[in-house]
Protein backbone atom coordinates (compact mmCIF):
# COMPACT_ATOMS: atom_id res chain seq x y z
CA UNK A 1 0.00 0.00 0.00
CA UNK A 2 1.04 3.60 -0.55
CA UNK A 3 0.32 6.87 1.24
CA UNK A 4 1.09 10.42 0.13
CA UNK A 5 2.36 12.27 3.19
CA UNK A 6 3.14 15.94 2.62
CA UNK A 7 4.26 15.11 -0.89
CA UNK A 8 6.29 12.02 0.06
CA UNK A 9 4.85 8.74 -1.23
CA UNK A 10 5.52 6.07 1.41
CA UNK A 11 5.25 2.33 0.81
CA UNK A 12 3.90 0.31 3.73
CA UNK A 13 2.17 -2.95 4.64
CA UNK A 14 -0.34 -3.86 7.35
CA UNK A 15 -0.79 -7.40 8.62
CA UNK A 16 -1.80 -9.34 11.67
CA UNK A 17 -4.81 -8.71 13.88
CA UNK A 18 -6.49 -5.39 13.02
CA UNK A 19 -7.60 -4.77 16.61
CA UNK A 20 -4.33 -5.99 18.12
CA UNK A 21 -1.50 -4.10 19.76
CA UNK A 22 0.03 -1.79 17.11
CA UNK A 23 3.68 -2.59 16.33
CA UNK A 24 5.58 -0.28 13.94
CA UNK A 25 8.74 -1.82 12.47
CA UNK A 26 11.53 0.43 11.19
CA UNK A 27 14.17 -1.01 8.86
CA UNK A 28 17.92 -0.50 8.75
CA UNK A 29 20.11 1.39 6.31
CA UNK A 30 20.18 -0.33 2.92
CA UNK A 31 17.17 -2.58 3.51
CA UNK A 32 13.41 -2.31 3.15
CA UNK A 33 10.35 -3.57 4.99
CA UNK A 34 11.05 -7.15 3.83
CA UNK A 35 13.86 -7.20 6.40
CA UNK A 36 11.22 -8.12 8.99
CA UNK A 37 9.60 -10.95 6.98
CA UNK A 38 11.15 -13.70 9.16
CA UNK A 39 10.03 -12.06 12.44
CA UNK A 40 6.44 -10.97 11.90
CA UNK A 41 4.81 -14.43 11.62
CA UNK A 42 5.59 -14.99 15.29
CA UNK A 43 3.69 -11.82 16.26
CA UNK A 44 0.76 -11.55 13.87
CA UNK A 45 -1.76 -13.55 15.93
CA UNK A 46 -2.00 -10.86 18.63
CA UNK A 47 -0.65 -7.69 17.05
CA UNK A 48 -1.43 -5.21 14.28
CA UNK A 49 1.84 -4.96 12.37
CA UNK A 50 2.89 -1.92 10.37
CA UNK A 51 6.03 -2.02 8.24
CA UNK A 52 7.18 0.68 5.88
CA UNK A 53 10.12 1.69 3.69
CA UNK A 54 12.17 4.65 4.89
CA UNK A 55 12.48 7.60 2.56
CA UNK A 56 15.09 6.78 -0.06
CA UNK A 57 14.54 3.04 0.45
CA UNK A 58 12.41 0.34 -1.15
CA UNK A 59 9.34 1.69 -2.95
CA UNK A 60 9.12 4.91 -0.92
CA UNK A 61 10.08 8.14 -2.71
CA UNK A 62 13.73 9.13 -2.81
CA UNK A 63 13.85 12.94 -2.57
CA UNK A 64 17.22 14.69 -2.74
CA UNK A 65 19.33 14.48 0.41
CA UNK A 66 20.81 14.98 2.83
CA UNK A 67 18.10 13.85 5.24
CA UNK A 68 17.82 14.64 8.96
CA UNK A 69 16.94 12.31 11.81
CA UNK A 70 14.03 14.52 12.88
CA UNK A 71 12.72 14.35 9.31
CA UNK A 72 12.77 10.53 9.35
CA UNK A 73 10.92 10.51 12.68
CA UNK A 74 8.36 12.95 11.27
CA UNK A 75 7.79 10.59 8.30
CA UNK A 76 6.78 7.88 10.77
CA UNK A 77 4.57 10.28 12.73
CA UNK A 78 2.78 11.29 9.54
CA UNK A 79 2.24 7.66 8.54
CA UNK A 80 0.84 6.72 11.96
CA UNK A 81 -1.49 9.73 11.84
CA UNK A 82 -2.58 8.78 8.32
CA UNK A 83 -3.47 5.29 9.54
CA UNK A 84 -5.22 6.51 12.70
CA UNK A 85 -2.70 4.89 15.04
CA UNK A 86 -2.43 7.05 18.16
CA UNK A 87 0.10 5.01 20.15
CA UNK A 88 2.37 2.21 18.96
CA UNK A 89 5.22 0.02 20.04
CA UNK A 90 8.20 1.06 17.92
CA UNK A 91 10.61 -1.67 16.81
CA UNK A 92 13.70 -0.30 15.08
CA UNK A 93 17.02 -1.77 14.05
CA UNK A 94 20.26 0.16 13.43
CA UNK A 95 19.21 3.53 11.97
CA UNK A 96 15.65 2.36 12.63
CA UNK A 97 16.52 2.28 16.33
CA UNK A 98 17.79 5.86 16.14
CA UNK A 99 14.55 6.90 14.45
CA UNK A 100 12.57 5.20 17.21
CA UNK A 101 14.59 7.02 19.89
CA UNK A 102 14.18 10.36 18.13
CA UNK A 103 10.44 9.74 17.80
CA UNK A 104 10.12 8.81 21.48
CA UNK A 105 11.99 11.95 22.53
CA UNK A 106 9.89 14.18 20.28
CA UNK A 107 6.46 12.54 20.60
CA UNK A 108 6.40 10.67 23.93
CA UNK A 109 2.61 10.41 24.03
CA UNK A 110 2.59 8.38 20.82
CA UNK A 111 4.90 5.62 22.09
CA UNK A 112 3.82 2.62 24.17
CA UNK A 113 7.24 0.97 24.31
CA UNK A 114 10.51 0.75 22.38
CA UNK A 115 12.34 -2.29 21.06
CA UNK A 116 15.77 -1.22 19.87
CA UNK A 117 17.93 -3.73 18.01
CA UNK A 118 21.61 -3.34 17.21
CA UNK A 119 21.68 0.41 17.62
CA UNK A 120 23.26 3.07 19.81
CA UNK A 121 22.91 6.75 20.67
CA UNK A 122 25.61 7.30 18.05
CA UNK A 123 26.37 4.68 15.42
CA UNK A 124 29.91 4.87 14.16
CA UNK A 125 31.88 8.08 13.68
CA UNK A 126 31.34 10.99 11.28
CA UNK A 127 34.59 10.07 9.51
CA UNK A 128 33.42 6.50 8.96
CA UNK A 129 30.18 7.65 7.36
CA UNK A 130 31.89 10.26 5.21
CA UNK A 131 34.21 7.52 3.96
CA UNK A 132 31.20 5.32 3.18
CA UNK A 133 29.51 8.19 1.32
CA UNK A 134 32.61 8.81 -0.77
CA UNK A 135 32.94 5.10 -1.53
CA UNK A 136 29.34 4.89 -2.76
CA UNK A 137 29.76 8.01 -4.87
CA UNK A 138 32.92 6.56 -6.37
CA UNK A 139 32.01 2.88 -6.77
CA UNK A 140 28.24 2.68 -6.35
CA UNK A 141 26.54 0.35 -3.89
CA UNK A 142 28.03 -2.64 -5.65
CA UNK A 143 31.46 -1.46 -4.55
CA UNK A 144 30.59 -1.53 -0.83
CA UNK A 145 28.10 -4.42 -0.84
CA UNK A 146 30.45 -7.18 0.34
CA UNK A 147 31.73 -5.05 3.22
CA UNK A 148 28.21 -4.17 4.31
CA UNK A 149 26.86 -7.73 4.08
CA UNK A 150 29.83 -8.98 6.13
CA UNK A 151 28.71 -6.56 8.85
CA UNK A 152 25.07 -7.55 8.56
CA UNK A 153 25.51 -11.31 8.74
CA UNK A 154 27.91 -13.57 10.61
CA UNK A 155 30.47 -15.64 8.74
CA UNK A 156 28.77 -18.91 9.70
CA UNK A 157 25.40 -17.68 8.43
CA UNK A 158 26.87 -16.50 5.14
CA UNK A 159 28.55 -19.86 4.65
CA UNK A 160 25.44 -21.87 5.54
CA UNK A 161 22.85 -19.68 3.78
CA UNK A 162 24.44 -18.49 0.51
CA UNK A 163 21.11 -17.94 -1.28
CA UNK A 164 19.69 -15.77 1.53
CA UNK A 165 22.95 -13.89 1.78
CA UNK A 166 22.91 -13.13 -1.93
CA UNK A 167 19.26 -12.09 -1.74
CA UNK A 168 19.90 -9.53 0.97
CA UNK A 169 22.94 -8.32 -0.95
CA UNK A 170 20.63 -7.78 -3.93
CA UNK A 171 18.29 -5.77 -1.69
CA UNK A 172 21.17 -3.45 -0.85
CA UNK A 173 22.58 -2.99 -4.34
CA UNK A 174 19.20 -2.34 -5.95
CA UNK A 175 18.22 0.56 -3.73
CA UNK A 176 18.84 4.16 -4.88
CA UNK A 177 22.39 5.23 -4.09
CA UNK A 178 21.03 8.72 -3.43
CA UNK A 179 18.80 7.44 -0.63
CA UNK A 180 21.62 5.42 0.89
CA UNK A 181 23.95 8.42 0.88
CA UNK A 182 21.27 10.70 2.31
CA UNK A 183 20.73 8.33 5.27
CA UNK A 184 24.50 7.96 5.76
CA UNK A 185 24.46 11.71 6.30
CA UNK A 186 21.90 11.19 9.07
CA UNK A 187 24.20 8.70 10.78
CA UNK A 188 27.19 10.99 10.38
CA UNK A 189 25.55 13.84 12.29
CA UNK A 190 23.26 12.08 14.79
CA UNK A 191 24.11 11.67 18.46
CA UNK A 192 21.14 11.21 20.78
CA UNK A 193 23.20 10.81 23.95
CA UNK A 194 21.94 14.12 25.46
CA UNK A 195 18.29 13.09 24.98
CA UNK A 196 18.33 9.53 26.33
CA UNK A 197 17.52 10.53 29.92
CA UNK A 198 14.32 12.23 28.72
CA UNK A 199 12.91 9.08 27.08
CA UNK A 200 10.49 7.51 29.56
CA UNK A 201 9.01 4.77 27.41
CA UNK A 202 9.88 1.23 28.54
CA UNK A 203 12.56 -0.19 26.28
CA UNK A 204 14.07 -3.52 25.31
CA UNK A 205 17.55 -3.31 23.80
CA UNK A 206 18.72 -6.28 21.71
CA UNK A 207 22.25 -6.86 20.39
CA UNK A 208 23.63 -9.54 18.13
CA UNK A 209 26.40 -11.40 19.91
CA UNK A 210 28.91 -10.81 17.11
CA UNK A 211 27.71 -7.44 15.81
CA UNK A 212 30.79 -5.49 14.61
CA UNK A 213 28.88 -2.25 13.91
CA UNK A 214 27.09 -1.77 17.24
CA UNK A 215 28.74 -4.33 19.57
CA UNK A 216 26.89 -5.66 22.62
CA UNK A 217 28.76 -3.29 24.94
CA UNK A 218 27.11 -0.40 23.09
CA UNK A 219 23.71 -2.04 23.51
CA UNK A 220 24.31 -2.47 27.22
CA UNK A 221 25.39 1.18 27.48
CA UNK A 222 22.22 2.29 25.67
CA UNK A 223 20.03 0.25 28.03
CA UNK A 224 21.87 1.68 31.05
CA UNK A 225 21.40 5.25 29.81
CA UNK A 226 17.64 4.93 29.26
CA UNK A 227 15.48 5.44 32.36
CA UNK A 228 13.50 2.20 31.95
CA UNK A 229 15.28 -0.37 29.80
CA UNK A 230 16.51 -3.94 29.80
CA UNK A 231 19.15 -5.61 27.66
CA UNK A 232 19.15 -9.00 25.94
CA UNK A 233 21.92 -10.62 23.93
CA UNK A 234 20.96 -12.48 20.75
CA UNK A 235 23.40 -15.39 20.31
CA UNK A 236 24.79 -16.49 16.96
CA UNK A 237 23.95 -13.24 15.19
CA UNK A 238 25.75 -10.18 13.83
CA UNK A 239 24.18 -6.79 13.00
CA UNK A 240 20.83 -8.11 11.72
CA UNK A 241 19.58 -10.76 14.16
CA UNK A 242 16.11 -10.42 12.64
CA UNK A 243 17.56 -12.38 9.71
CA UNK A 244 19.83 -14.80 11.55
CA UNK A 245 17.69 -15.46 14.64
CA UNK A 246 14.12 -14.38 13.81
CA UNK A 247 12.42 -16.83 16.18
CA UNK A 248 14.56 -15.67 19.11
CA UNK A 249 13.94 -12.03 18.25
CA UNK A 250 10.18 -12.63 18.07
CA UNK A 251 10.31 -14.50 21.40
CA UNK A 252 12.18 -11.64 23.06
CA UNK A 253 9.59 -9.19 21.74
CA UNK A 254 6.63 -11.30 22.90
CA UNK A 255 8.04 -11.78 26.39
CA UNK A 256 8.86 -8.08 26.77
CA UNK A 257 5.37 -7.05 25.68
CA UNK A 258 3.81 -9.50 28.12
CA UNK A 259 6.00 -8.37 30.99
CA UNK A 260 5.13 -4.75 30.27
CA UNK A 261 1.42 -5.46 30.31
CA UNK A 262 0.79 -5.16 26.59
CA UNK A 263 -0.73 -8.64 26.34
Amino acid sequence: MFASLDGLVVHYTLSGRPDGLPLAFINSLGTDLRLWDPVVPGLESDCAILRYDLRGHGLTDCPPGPYRLAQLAEDLRSLLHHLGIERAVLIGISIGGLIALQFAASYPGAVRSLILADTAARIGSPDRWEQRIEAVRREGLEGVADTVVNIWLSESFRAGQPALTRGYRNMLTRMPAEGYIACCSVLAESDLSPRLATIRAPALVLSGESDPATPPEQGRALAAALPDAQFELVPAAAHLPCIEQPDRVAAFIRLFLQERGHG
